[in-house]
């Protein structure tokens, strides 16, 4: 039997709550109304090179981070893949919006990212399958691996693909 602690019901709580939204959010750029293109016109408003690939790409890859962290495998990639998803679309797409979410602002990734690497220093605690194969990366220190992970690949997508002053036709 699985023993019930604070910190596995803490952990087992973050990855439902982070991978059912990052699930639902990947279905939406690839699915929602608009579906691709739309995910891809919408980007490429934002300044993203090329559009249609940072559409494809941020949707499965959301998805995949989603279903990763339901299943707590290898919860500190998933991790680092949210907090640079959340990255991204907190400097592309909501700083000129300001702090909160009703002004269409950061607050959303913000605390997305947060929660990601507090997930990190928990651990996926003892109902995942990392726990089962006995992969523990739990600390401060891969807290901020995982912070640096996603801080640093955002930055270096946006160094590489982030056009803003271009026109949304790209």
């Amino acid at each position: 039997m699985i023993e019930l602690t604070e910190i596995d019901l803490a952990a087992a709580l973050l990855r439902a709550v982070i991978g059912v939204t990052m699930i639902a959010h990947g279905h939406n750029h690839l699915f929602g109304p608009g579906g691709v293109a739309g995910t891809a016109r919408w980007f490429g408003g934002l300044g993203l090179r090329p559009p249609a690939l940072h559409a494809w790409t941020s949707g499965l890859l959301e998805m995949a981070a989603g279903v990763g962290l339901l299943l707590g495998l290898a919860t500190p990639l998933w991790t680092a893949a949210t907090v640079g998803v959340a990255t991204v679309a907190g400097i592309a797409a909501h700083r000129p919006n300001g702090f909160f979410v009703f002004k269409d602002g950061y607050e959303y990734v913000l605390v997305l990212a947060v929660a990601s690497a507090a997930l990190a220093a928990l651990g996926p605690g003892a109902w995942s399958l990392d726990h089962l194969v006995g992969i523990d990366f739990a600390g401060g220190w891969p807290a901020l691996g995982v912070l640096a992970a996603g801080v640093l690949g955002a930055l270096g997508l946006l160094a590489a693909c982030w056009r803003p002053s271009a026109s949304a036709d790209g």
